[in-house]
């Protein structure tokens, strides 16, 4: 995997996924036993950001470090993406310096334009179309938590956004199934939809598309949500908070679901809207793991490409 850019999830074979999540998996025991593992020795990743992060700029900085490499952080006064420069230019005049780019952006045609530019590795650290390196970290807090992602049961209620798009992509390549609920209007994109569903029907995964919240969590092992309000859609604020009454993650929804499923969350979380805090707080949350595992997930992702 040396050299190769993560765009989408779909750039990784189910093999290269199970591949990343090994060396994330391994890469966590050693630093938990407390030994060295200097294996970016002498390497830098540029980290591009166009938006605010608290989990994507800290665990990549850390994750470098950890392997022995270096980071440059790029805020948006710092390049002006498509402005004050091209977007190939940035990324030809930054594959002169540094091993590998990370980039945070609003256009998932950024990245893309990066990447094609690019003569190192280029990683998506959120775009508004896919958030690959949540959902390894994701895949990741999963198979801690069940053993196992082949059968896992998964279940979405919210927004049909870019965390849900490389969740879907990223979880039926490993055999998971996965139950959404949205809202009308706010499904996933019907291509992700419809390439998962391939996926699926080859690695004895599934997909089920709903507007119930109650019958996607039935059933369900984990129940993942995510903000209902993401950054850039503040005017539309008051719709979507009337879209979306009656999906929020709860007590009486866990209820619904039987059993005892963990409840996930990207994070950050805007408490009493998707989530409460009964919840989000209490035994069923596993959210600080996925956190932490971003951290993990993302040095096994190095490793391999860097």
């Amino acid at each position: 995997m040396r050299g190769r850019d993560l765009v989408s999830v779909d750039d990784l074979t189910a093999a290269e996924l199970g591949a990343v999540l090994e060396r994330a998996a391994d890469l966590k025991r050693r630093s938990r036993a407390g030994e060295p593992t200097p294996l970016l020795a002498g390497k830098t990743l540029a980290m591009i950001f166009e938006k605010p992060s608290l989990r994507t700029r800290v665990t990549f900085e850390v994750a470098m470090q950890q392997l022995g490499g270096g980071t440059v952080n790029l805020a948006p006064a710092d390049i002006q993406l498509g402005t004050r420069e091209s977007v190939p230019d940035v990324a030809r005049n930054l594959s002169r310096w540094v091993e590998g780019i990370m980039a945070r952006t609003f256009a998932h045609r950024t990245v893309v334009d990066l990447a094609e530019a690019a003569s190192v590795p280029v990683i998506n650290g959120l775009s508004d179309w896919e958030h690959p390196c949540q959902a390894l970290a994701d895949l990741l807090t999963v198979q801690e938590h069940l053993g196992s992602l082949d059968a896992a049961r998964l279940a979405w209620v919210g927004d049909g956004n870019n965390v849900l798009h490389s969740l879907l992509l990223g979880a039926v390549k490993m055999g998971a199934s996965v139950a959404v609920a949205t809202p009308a209007g706010h499904a996933p994109a019907e291509r992700v939809v419809r390439r998962a569903t391939e996926i699926a029907a080859r690695s004895g995964g599934a997909i089920a598309v709903t507007t119930d919240p109650a019958e996607a969590v039935r059933a369900a092992e984990i129940i993942y949500t995510d903000v209902w309000v993401s950054m850039g859609q503040e005017a539309e604020r008051a719709q979507r908070l009337r879209d979306f009454a009656g999906y929020q993650v709860n007590a009486a929804l866990l209820r619904a679901a039987g059993g005892a499923p963990k409840v996930m969350h990207c994070l950050p979380a805007h408490r009493g809207e998707e989530i409460t805090d009964e919840v989000l707080d209490g035994r069923s949350s596993i959210v600080l793991d996925q956190a932490e595992n971003r951290l993990h997930a993302q040095k096994g992702l190095l490793a391999l490409i860097l």
